[in-house]
């Protein structure tokens, strides 16, 4: 299969057919198109032109480029669509992506969409959906699935199954309930084929099969899917009754979408936005974090003008400042990042306090290492080794410090119930920057002053000047 490529040339063409209305050379182009790929062509045209091509095309394949439509520009399409025209659209689409569909429209006109689905049933279903939270599991769920009862046979229970099938698009796991609807197990395809017709189902259904509640969090569900490699998932009520499924397809969304939230969360912005979205959204999502690093530059500004006398007495301390406040930050990115990860993918183990041991000792290892590299670089270019020895020690400090803070930040927030992902980025950078500034000038101080106490003792002690004959150990 050729990958598809959109270009220039095919949307100037397709504009083309649509200003002259060349309907049959619109249908037989778009006939060769994978609905994903007409769904990414109608993005690149304006609404009224993508409005056009829906209407011009059969519900059998609109109704899945609209489900695979940007959000934003599906709801400009439907603006023009009539409440019967999204209602032949709705009934073309699984109960999941009907009711996602539903959800956007605006509220006025949602009751008249739904009262003009014929399928009844189906119309049922979807209402049924939108109780649910979007970012739950009955939120995710379609209610198309194939289910039998413990107590047929297995004759009947083929018959019932070739009923069902009828409506679902692809047959993942065949679920058996009792007569009370509540989930039991599943059902081997191949126990069905080699099995008497006269067999029943509760004889030869297996009973270990993983579910989710409705309410359970979409977040969980996919890692429950991706820990046990699950192609389909059931989802049950509050007492244990089968009421959907949730496919690969939707959990595969849901990561991208998580993934997507949490790299823009890294990046310092609040809010879900996208490129192409107004001046003031993208305004709204980068502000807040902006005016954290505002604050926190101008915190790292005061602590170091508490410091005026360092500066003139060591000009040194000012030119390393940049440096303490990059491997700070950076470590601290680190760190925040390998715990967010793993929250996220649920692969942390063990006890907080160990943890944190190993990141600190991890960031001791790294720092040891780093000072080394900077004590010799700093002694052999500026010729002082005690000013290169404070320099260095302050960088160990500092990036021992931003590993801890990198690691308790998100631990901290997850075990409240906050999104961990806030903890990267600007936030953990804009703290330690503050922390590092303040501990570089603290220990510089400490070491450097006492350094220039022992020279003035020494002075007065042999009753010579401060220069050339007094060394320090």
């Amino acid at each position: 299969m050729t990958p598809f490529k959109l270009t220039d040339e095919l949307i100037a063409d397709i504009q083309l057919m649509v200003s002259e209305k060349r309907n049959t050379d619109l249908q037989s182009m778009m006939g060769e198109f994978h609905y994903a790929d007409i769904a990414e062509i109608a993005e690149e045209l304006t609404v009224e032109e993508a409005t056009y091509i829906i209407k011009l095309l059969d519900s059998e394949k609109t109704s899945d480029i609209l489900a695979e439509m940007d959000e934003d520009i599906r709801e400009s399409v439907l603006d023009n669509l009539s409440a019967k025209e999204i209602a032949g659209e709705l009934e073309e689409l699984d109960t999941d992506d009907a009711a996602d569909i539903v959800g956007e429209l605006p509220k006025e006109i949602v009751q008249e969409v739904i009262s003009k689905i014929e399928d009844r049933e189906h119309a049922k279903d979807i209402v049924d959906l939108l109780r649910y939270d979007e970012d739950s599991a009955g939120g995710l769920m379609a209610k198309e699935l194939v289910k039998v009862n413990e107590n047929w046979n297995v004759l009947t229970c083929v018959k019932e199954m070739r009923a069902q099938a009828e409506n679902v698009t692809r047959v993942h796991s065949i679920y058996v309930v009792d007569d009370e609807e509540k989930l039991k197990g599943r059902l081997s395809l191949k126990d069905l084929l080699t099995t008497s017709t006269k067999t029943h189902i509760k004889d030869i259904y297996i009973p270990k099969v993983d579910s989710v509640g409705v309410n359970e969090k979409s977040e969980e569900v996919a890692i429950i899917m991706s820990k046990y490699d699950l192609e389909a998932i059931p989802v049950v009520d509050e007492i244990g009754r089968l009421v959907g499924r949730i496919t690969i397809d939707d959990i595969v969304d849901v990561i991208r979408e998580e993934a997507d939230k949490d790299y823009q969360m890294a990046a310092g912005i609040s809010q879900d936005v996208e490129a192409d979205d107004s001046i003031w959204e993208l305004t709204r999502a980068r502000l807040p974090w902006l005016i954290l690093g505002l604050f926190g530059g101008a915190a790292a500004a005061y602590i170091m003008g508490g410091f005026e006398e360092m500066f003139r007495k060591y000009t040194v301390l000012f030119l390393f400042t940049p440096l303490i406040a990059a491997m700070a930050g950076n470590v601290g990115v680190q760190s925040s990042a390998i715990i967010v990860q793993g929250l996220a993918n649920d692969d942390l183990k063990g006890s907080v306090s160990n943890r944190l041991v190993k990141e600190i000792v991890l960031a001791l290892l790294n720092g040891v290492i780093l000072a080394i590299i900077l004590l010799l670089f700093t002694w052999g270019w500026k010729g002082n080794f005690m000013t290169a020895l404070a320099i260095s020690i302050s960088l160990i400090a500092v990036i021992v410090v931003a590993g801890f803070v990198g690691t308790f930040t998100p631990l901290f927030l997850h075990k409240r119930g906050v999104d961990p992902a806030i903890a990267t980025g600007p936030f953990i950078t804009t703290s330690n920057d503050i922390f590092g500034i303040l501990i570089y000038f603290l220990i510089a101080k400490m070491i450097l002053s006492k350094n220039m106490l022992n020279l003035r003792n020494c002075g007065t002690h042999i009753k010579l000047p401060l220069s050339t004959t007094c060394k320090l150990s």
